[in-house]
């Protein structure tokens, strides 16, 4: 069995176990969830070793017909840009596992969901069938509404549950719409996004139809990742969701609206695509420039933590509207990136609110002298919100600007200035505000060790102390490590993007060539046309 089957299984089968083992059961149930989770870990980084950047096409695929009669089939496969997103999920997935200790109550219904969860997300990102592709991220969406309800936090809580509920059901329904009709219009009687794909390369979809869908697509995705103006859900909602659904939808669900843009919308639809990229670019300084300033005044680190979080999706927008090699491949550095920074600023922001019964920044300060392994931590993390050299968001960030230059350098200016201004303002002024100045009364007695779980003797505090810090180092160092070097990543992604934007180039082609007359010593007759016209 090749190791993706393995990613998947070991959440789902995690899930069906802690379905079986009785609620009283405490530390068997979460034991279960990291486990399943680290497994899951562990056979992405076997699915890493294993893949082979000089080979085209997707790699460990697994085809299981389901339903003939509609074309629906278990079809799974990884390519340079999906094994990226699959990896970042699995270290999010064991990281959220690994800070949910806060949850005191209905234990077993909340792993059981949170591995639900998690399993929807890798399943998503692995599927290469349209319906099972919606199908998984339904599977990974609801158990979200679910946690924000019953294990949330604030006086908010029911509100940002009904928002959230709202929007993304909505931009999930104008989504399925728009790949329904894409299904009815390409006449290959199959949801197999590959043979979808070889089915428009010889037989493209007219103009008309192109412009139907798209924008179906477009808009339906765009909410599913908080495209300005259609954002507001996000922030509210992850400062009410309890951490590892935080860490979870922030970090990783949030992609999958960007991922179905590159892998459905893009290829298939080319020329309506060309049409309607200005727009997606304007529309991502709304979030770059408008949510960084709405950021600015935020006085709670977790409000401030949403607003960035969709701030920076304003990136992988501006990467995606390029249509170029560069700006896709940095629009993917991004999605890794702000799914592992923003897993890690949640992780954080529930440890403290679980230590000081609070996320005003004014009545927080002084983290590094009562809790340093915290606040040395929100500093890396705030340093790499800022775009700083070093960090994968810096990489990611810089491929978008460059690739989108030649195009869009309007753009390209605005979204730098919107980084380098806006962004260094709100993450620097919570730096100074949480992580130094004196000590509030909150911190005073709050011990950075952490508390011992009440059933386990005392002597086990320095292994679970090591355990808890586990996600955060993983975070960290995986953060660090693509920032070092984000070849580790491009190289894989380079050639799945020239084959993504194949259809823009040829038409491109296309255009001179109709353009350019006859060459020279060649005769045509008056009227006759020597090229033909791009469909």
């Amino acid at each position: 069995m090749s190791p993706l089957l393995y990613v998947l299984l070991f959440q789902f089968a995690g899930a069906l176990l802690v379905a079986l083992i009785p609620r009283n059961y405490r530390l068997v149930l979460r034991l279960v969830a990291l486990a399943a989770t680290g497994l899951s870990l562990l056979a992405s980084f076997w699915m890493l070793l294993q893949f082979d950047p000089a080979k085209s096409g997707y790699q460990f695929e697994k085809n299981i017909p389901w339903v003939d009669s509609l074309g629906i089939q278990f079809h799974v496969g990884v390519d340079g840009i999906n094994l990226a997103l699959i990896i970042m999920g699995a270290i999010v997935a064991f990281a959220a596992a690994c800070v949910s200790r806060e949850i005191k109550n209905r234990e077993k219904e909340y792993y059981f969901l949170l591995l639900l969860m998690s399993g929807g997300i890798l399943g998503a990102f692995s599927a290469l069938d349209i319906f099972m592709f919606y199908f998984f991220h339904e599977l990974a969406l609801v158990p979200t509404f679910i946690l924000i309800g019953v294990w949330g936090h604030g006086e908010s809580k029911n509100y940002a549950t009904f928002q959230i509920t709202l929007y993304l059901s909505l931009g999930a329904l104008v989504a399925l719409i728009g790949l329904i009709a894409l299904y009815a219009q390409t006449g290959a009687k199959t949801f197999d996004l590959v043979a979808i794909t070889e089915h428009i390369r010889t037989h493209p979809l007219s103009l008309s139809a192109q412009q139907l869908i798209f924008p179906l697509l477009l808009f339906g995705f765009g909410i599913l990742v908080s495209l300005w103006p259609f954002y507001s859900w996000a922030p509210l909602g992850y400062a009410s969701a309890p951490t590892a659904a935080a860490m979870l939808h922030a970090g990783v669900i949030k992609k999958f609206g960007l991922y179905g843009l590159i892998r459905i919308t893009l290829p298939l639809m080319p020329e309506a695509a060309a049409q309607w990229m200005p727009l997606l670019a304007i529309l991502s300084l709304g979030n770059i420039l408008h949510c960084g300033w709405a950021a600015m005044r935020q006085r709670d680190l977790n409000m401030l933590a949403g607003y960035s979080s969709v701030a920076h999706m304003g990136f992988a927008f501006l990467g995606i509207a390029s249509l170029g090699v560069i700006g896709i491949g940095g629009c993917v550095v991004v999605m890794v990136a702000h799914g592992l920074l923003a897993a890690l600023v949640f992780a954080l922001t529930g440890h403290i609110r679980q230590e000081t019964g609070t996320l005003e920044m004014d009545k927080l300060g002084g983290l590094l002298q009562r809790m340093p392994f915290a606040g040395g931590i929100l500093i890396m993390a705030m340093l790499a919100g800022c775009g700083l050299p070093g960090f994968a968001n810096f990489a990611g960030e810089l491929l978008v600007l460059m690739g989108a230059w030649k195009a869009l350098p309007a753009m390209v200016v605005m979204a730098a200035w919107g980084a380098l201004v806006i962004g260094a303002i709100y993450m620097l002024r919570a730096v100074r505000k949480v992580a130094h100045g004196p000590l509030p009364d909150a911190l005073a007695k709050v011990n950075d060790a952490g508390k011992t779980e009440p059933d386990l003797p005392k002597i086990m505090d320095i292994p679970l102390r090591l355990w808890r810090r586990l996600g955060y180092a993983l975070l960290v160092a995986a953060l660090v490590g693509l920032g070092v070097y984000p070849a580790a990543l491009t190289t894989r992604i380079e050639p799945v993007a020239k084959n993504i934007l194949s259809p823009y180039h040829v038409n491109d082609n296309a255009r001179k060539n109709s353009t350019s007359g006859p060459s020279r010593g060649t005769q045509t007759k008056p009227g006759k046309q020597t090229t033909r016209p791009v469909k």
